[in-house]
Order: C-alpha cells, then structure tokens, then sequence
C-alpha cells in the first residue's frame, strides 16, 4: 500500500490551505486507488515545533508526525506565504526532520496566499527546499489566491496534473508534460 503525507501549515480555522490540502489529497486518491492519506496540520503542533528546535528532538504527537512523513512513499506539502516566503511553521517542522528523511522522497509542493504575486514563492522559495532535501519534486506545483476559489476550473486542472505527476513517479514513470516537439541539441547550436 503506499503511504502519502500530507503536510498543511495553515494556521487560521478555517484554512484556505487546508482547503487546497483537502482537494489535493482527494486527487492523489484518485490518482493512487487504495493509497493510505495521513493529514498533517502543523497549527496544533506548533508548541511541539517549538520545544524540537530548542531541544533538538521531537517529542510526542510531533515525534509520530515525523515519523509518518519519512515512512512516507510521498509527501504533499501545503503552506501559507508570508512575507513572500513558506510559513515560519512550515519551515520548523522542515527543520525537525531528519537530513536525509525526504531524500528520494516524491513531493507535491503547493501554496496559499491573498494574492496572486505571491505564486513564484514555489519556485523561488520551495523548490530550493525541497531540492536542498533531496527530495523528487513533481513538475507542477499548485499556488492558489482568493480568486482560484472562484472559478475553480483552472485550480482543478492544476490539481489533477500535479496529482497525476506524483502518482507517476510514486509509480516509478517519470512525470511528463504534454509539451511542444523538443528541439535537437544541433539545431540549437546553430543557433
């Protein structure tokens, strides 16, 4: 059976976060028939997260958290922006982990903010994360503002193409784009 972490960091009730989530975690299920989904919401861990940094070690419902995400086939991995940036929740619970725990790992990286300049925050901010982790990042990330609620269309189709690229490379295929013709390697030396 594979085993899908879902990390949200929303930290308002309720959370567009946990929302996008919710409905990324439904699509992944589609994707993945028979794949054991374990959510994590950060916000009732955040004393927990605290008290690691300081320690060094995770303790309790925190301890059982991190071990879900490294026994994990894959991660979905959800938070909030603030100041142009993953949360500050988000990033202490990245911390707590093991060095190597993600390493391998195929992640879905999506976002929630007020607005929609804020989407390069997956490019510009996570995926250097979850690189520096070692993790497999699926080709699509998922950002959603107040209006990707709206006309949900365009959300949904990212959803799908996000949670059809992990399950691809849960499955061992690699994620693929349906993209133009690529150009041979000579042509673009000639310029």
């Amino acid at each position: 059976m594979t085993r899908v972490a879902v990390v949200t960091a929303g930290v308002s009730t309720p959370s567009s976060t946990r929302l996008l989530a919710d409905r990324l975690a439904a699509a992944v299920a589609d994707a993945l028939p028979g794949a054991d989904i374990q959510i994590i919401e950060l916000r009732p861990l955040a004393r927990d997260l605290a008290d690691a940094v300081v320690t060094g070690f995770p303790a309790g419902a925190l301890a059982s958290a991190v071990a879900t995400v490294g026994a994990a086939d894959a991660v979905i991995a959800v938070t909030p922006v603030f100041a142009a940036s993953y949360s500050g929740l988000f990033k202490m619970f990245v911390d707590v982990l093991e060095p190597d725990a993600l390493r391998g790992t195929p992640v879905l990286l999506a976002a929630t903010a007020g607005s929609a300049r804020h989407s390069l925050v997956l490019e510009h901010a996570m995926r250097p994360l979850f690189s520096y982790l070692r993790a497999l990042t699926v080709p699509t990330a998922v950002f959603a503002a107040p209006e990707d609620w709206a006309g949900a269309t365009p959300l949904a189709d990212r959803i799908d193409r996000a949670a059809t690229e992990l399950a691809e490379l849960v499955a061992g295929r690699p994620a693929h784009h349906h993209a133009a013709t690529p150009v041979p390697f000579e042509q673009l030396l000639a310029g």
